[in-house]
């Protein structure tokens, strides 16, 4: 098999691997905290995965200057991209801006860049708890 630059593809695909990515690792991290009720998971899961959730971890990365200029290239290619359909539970910004999110996710995963994704999303991971935490 060939080697694919995934950087050619676009953003709303890229979009679509890395929404069932980025959910899998919050589903998979929640089940380890010792969550087990299907109704609190979900629940809990939003904090994570919502496009509100995701437009705020965006915007905590690239003040941080976590990202290479590479990511965000992969980021705007998402949050730029002509979707057709539109959020349910956000305004059309914070819709777009979480889409980027995704692209960036699913970049790193098909690319084979596991490690870094995986830093990424622990790093999400500690935000949002974080965030949650001042909360309380």
């Amino acid at each position: 098999m060939t080697e694919k630059n995934w950087a050619l593809l676009n953003g709303l695909a890229l979009a679509y691997v890395g929404d069932a990515i980025y959910e899998t690792y919050i589903r998979d991290y929640l089940v380890n905290q010792g969550q087990t009720r299907p109704n609190q998971l979900h629940r809990m899961a939003t904090h994570f995965v919502s496009a509100k959730a995701q437009a705020f971890l965006m915007h905590e990365m690239i003040s941080a200057e976590l990202l290479s200029e590479e990511e965000e290239t992969m980021f705007k290619r998402g949050r730029n991209a002509k979707s057709h359909t539109s959020a349910k539970n956000a305004d059309i910004t914070t819709y777009r801006i979480s889409t980027g999110f995704e692209a960036l996710m699913g970049f790193l995963h098909l690319s084979g860049r596991k490690e870094r994704m995986e830093e990424l999303i622990n790093w999400c991971i500690q935000k949002v708890e974080e965030t949650n935490d001042a909360k309380k």
